[in-house]
């Protein structure tokens, strides 16, 4: 957004100096004709800059919704880990009823 206002900026100031170029540096020779020119230079400017703000926007959205899907893998392999942790710990123990019938003693 900073090279769109400083683009902005560049091309107001272009505008301005055609301007008084074309008037001959004299403000009594303003016609109908740079009113019409301003009028489509903010109409053009208001449809490029609409464009501009749709695409970032839905760039912007893309990139959000990349980081909402990246957090829920996360959340999903630590969930993973946290099955796959207690398994390992059930496996490396034997069931106590298994012990009892291994020692008839007790």
């Amino acid at each position: 957004m900073k090279n769109l206002t400083l683009t902005g900026i560049i091309l107001l100031l272009i505008s301005a100096l055609l301007f008084y170029f074309t008037t001959n540096f004299e403000l009594e020779e303003i016609k109908l004709s740079h009113f019409m020119g301003v009028m489509a230079g903010i109409g053009i400017g208001l449809i490029i800059g609409g464009i501009i703000g749709y695409i970032s926007k839905g760039s912007s959205l893309k990139a959000e919704q990349k980081k909402k899907e990246m957090l829920q893998l996360q959340k999903e392999k630590l969930e993973i880990e946290k099955q796959a942790a207690e398994l390992a710990q059930q496996q490396s123990y034997p069931p106590v009823e298994d012990t009892q019938k291994q020692n008839p003693l007790n």
